[in-house]
C-alpha cells in the first residue's frame, strides 16, 4: 500500500469534504464552525477520504473520518485513523471521543471503548455534535491515546 498523504483543508474551501460527507449521510451543518481541522488523505492513486479533529485541550472529537466509496475495503480507514490519532498526539490530546450511528465495530477494533453519554467532559458533552448533529441512539465511544 502507498503512503498516504495527509493534507490540511482550508476552511473556506471545504467542497469536497461537504460532498463526501453529504454523500455518506453524515453532518454536515457545523463545518465551517471554529475549533476545527479537517485533512484530506490522497495516495498516489487519488483521493482516499477526509477526517478530521475538533476541540481545544486534552479531550477532543473525533470528527467524519470516511474512505471515499470506490476505495473501501482495503484497510484506508485504519492507516487514515492512525494518522489522524498521530495527528491529535502532537496537538497533546490525551483521549479522542466520538459518535457514530454505523461503525462502531471498526472503532472497537481499534481500541474505541464504548462509553456513556453522561460520562462525557464537558468539552465534548457541549459540542454541537454531541448535543445536535448526531442523534442521541449514536454509539458514543472513547480511546485514550
Amino acid at each position: 500500500m502507498t503512503a498516504l498523504r495527509v493534507t490540511a483543508l482550508d476552511p473556506d474551501n471545504l467542497d469536497g469534504l461537504r460532498d463526501a460527507l453529504a454523500a455518506s449521510g453524515l453532518p454536515v451543518a457545523d463545518l465551517v464552525d471554529s475549533g476545527r481541522a479537517f485533512f484530506r488523505f490522497d495516495d498516489d492513486a487519488g483521493p482516499v477520504g477526509y477526517g478530521g479533529l475538533e476541540g481545544q485541550g486534552t479531550d477532543r472529537l473525533l470528527r467524519s473520518l470516511l474512505v471515499v466509496a470506490d476505495r473501501r475495503g482495503d484497510g484506508l480507514g485504519r492507516v487514515m485513523l492512525g494518522l489522524l490519532e498521530a495527528r491529535a498526539c502532537e496537538l497533546g490530546v490525551v483521549r479522542l471521543h466520538l459518535l457514530t450511528n454505523t461503525a462502531p465495530p471498526f472503532f472497537a477494533a481499534s481500541g474505541y471503548a464504548a462509553a456513556d453519554r453522561a460520562t462525557a467532559p464537558a468539552s465534548i458533552a457541549s459540542s454541537r455534535e454531541f448535543i445536535a448533529l448526531c442523534p442521541v441512539l449514536a454509539a458514543y465511544l472513547v480511546k485514550a491515546l
